[in-house]
């Protein structure tokens, strides 16, 4: 877009023109470069929490629950947590802890 009159132009990308053409070789390359690329960033964020100690509020946003019940599971030892300067503070590593101890498996008769 021409910045001084608001028009769009071909100055808005010099780099591409109406006349050139995109191949079906083109499209592949760049669909496996941007699977690889989504692979990768998935990897990496599933391989470690963004944060390892979390507020009460993000732990209620993670496992879906009300105040009342994280207070629960404080109260009866359930989860632990970290408390400094009045903020409590949840490690993630423990949330995953509970979470793994808790799974259930529905046997079917």
């Amino acid at each position: 877009m021409d910045v001084r009159n608001g028009n769009k132009t071909e100055r808005e990308n010099p780099a591409i023109y109406q006349s050139q053409l995109v191949t079906l070789e083109h499209l592949e390359k760049f669909k496996d470069e941007l699977l690889t690329r989504i692979r990768n960033l998935l990897e990496s964020s599933s391989a470690a929490p963004a944060k390892k100690w979390l507020k009460s509020i993000d732990v209620r946003k993670l496992l879906g629950i009300s105040p009342g019940t994280l207070q629960n599971l404080r109260v009866n030892g359930t989860l632990p947590f970290t408390k400094m300067g009045g903020v409590l503070y949840y490690d993630h590593e423990d949330i995953q802890r509970v979470m793994n101890s808790n799974k259930k498996m529905q046997l079917t008769p």
